[in-house]
């Protein structure tokens, strides 16, 4: 299932592609298991803007850590200009689908990537 913002969509990349997805980013450091590359139908994989590994496995996909990953993860994103702007160009043409692999869809990295844009003033997500 996915949810919006009128140029951002989180969807799980398992989930099967809709033409309304618009450019489909993977924004996962890892591959996802047991997905072929050709199901995926992706734009691009953005691994660039996922968490630093050392994130990632403190996190550990735990929701009573999620406020904490949350802080740590944006002030990665502050510092990682480049794929911002990489993703914010995709958004320039339109609607951009955050793919991730993370069976829990309201404590995983797209959620708060997504909220991250929106919040630092990326005038495509509004």
């Amino acid at each position: 299932m996915s949810r919006t913002s009128p140029n951002i969509q989180l969807k799980r990349v398992y989930d099967p592609p809709s033409k309304d997805d618009g450019r489909r980013v993977l924004v996962d450091r890892l591959w996802p298991r047991g997905l072929r590359k050709e199901a995926a139908k992706l734009t691009v994989w953005l691994k660039e803007i996922a968490p630093s590994p050392e994130l990632r496995e403190w996190f550990g996909h735990d929701p009573a850590r999620f406020l904490e990953f949350s802080r740590r993860y944006r002030a990665e994103l502050a510092a990682n200009d480049d794929a911002v702007d990489r993703l914010d160009e995709l958004l320039k043409h339109g609607r951009v689908t955050l793919l991730y692999a993370a069976h829990d869809t309201a404590h995983n990295q797209a959620v708060v990537l997504a909220d991250f844009l929106k919040t630092h003033g990326r005038k495509h997500t509004d």
